[in-house]
């Protein structure tokens, strides 16, 4: 069992996603930064759908009831096992009682923990992931209590990684969307020849940045949309969907991140600068 003894500003538990529910109206949810994740459970040699807690901007206080393994990813936000400063993709051995801490956040946006065998909270649609309404909370609790199987003896493939984490990159890779043609030769030089700042509204659910491109009055029937998908409204204001966003949408759908640039842009907060690179 986990204690969570304070549980940060928004801390979810997430996986690799909900799928195969999307034409109910479901998103897909997971990790935001999937490439982080992927890393923290290779290193554990966990499934790669294992259930790991996604940490955002501030950090919970975490208590361990039995033995295991851990390895952060993500975000550096300082974190210290029984005071003790710890690593980000290192694996490190847990013992009854032990007590994982976060302090100040140095680098990136969202920080993600794995255990060994992952955490075994209920799976609802073939997913632990935490997302309002499938899910009875959006996010963990004070004094919640999460179940992972104890793991008394590890001896890992891999003991750490060195990585150059993706919150230092600033460029977000992009294809071609459904309503591309609808864009001027002036949009196309102010999208890939400027750069965006992500503005204060960002969640799980969307990102947009505060620049604008040209106003337009395009029409078009409420079509699929996917994590990813960059939006257009009428004003020329750019919504970037995230892991909870909606599945269809009637703004046109004008480019499309790959799966690294979502990471990359899940670790960028309020006031960074992205230049968008067609692929």
């Amino acid at each position: 069992m986990l204690n969570v003894l304070k549980s940060g500003f928004f801390t979810s538990v997430q996986d690799t996603g909900r799928f195969n529910y999307r034409h109910k109206g479901v998103p897909v949810s997971g990790s935001m930064d999937a490439v982080a994740t992927s890393k923290v459970n290779a290193l554990l040699e966990n499934d790669s759908d294992a259930a790991l807690l996604e940490i955002t901007m501030t950090g919970p206080t975490l208590e361990f009831e039995k033995d295991t393994y851990i390895v952060l990813g993500g975000a550096d936000m300082n974190a210290t096992l029984n005071n003790s400063p710890i690593s980000n993709y290192c694996v490190y051995k847990i013992n009854q009682g032990d007590i994982l801490s976060y302090g100040k956040l140095s680098q990136g946006f969202r920080a993600y923990l794995g255990v060994k065998f992952g955490f075994k909270t209920e799976s609802i649609l073939g997913s632990r992931s935490q997302y309002v309404p499938i899910t009875i909370d959006a996010c963990i609790k004070d004094k919640d209590q999460l179940l992972y199987d104890p793991c008394p003896q590890f001896e890992p493939k891999i003991q750490a990684l060195k990585i150059a984490e993706i919150a230092d990159q600033k460029v977000l890779n992009v294809s071609k969307g459904p309503e591309f043609e609808i864009l001027s030769d002036r949009d196309l030089e102010i999208l890939f020849s400027k750069s965006f700042t992500v503005a204060k509204e960002n969640n799980r659910m969307a990102y947009q940045l505060e620049e604008t491109i040209s106003q337009h009055s395009f029409t078009m029937l409420t079509s699929a949309t996917l994590p990813g998908t960059v939006q257009l409204t009428p004003s020329g204001k750019l919504i970037i969907l995230m892991k909870d966003g909606q599945t269809t949408g009637g703004y046109p759908r004008i480019i499309q991140l790959s799966t690294n640039s979502i990471a990359t842009l899940a670790q960028q907060k309020s006031g960074e600068t992205l230049r968008f690179k067609l692929i």
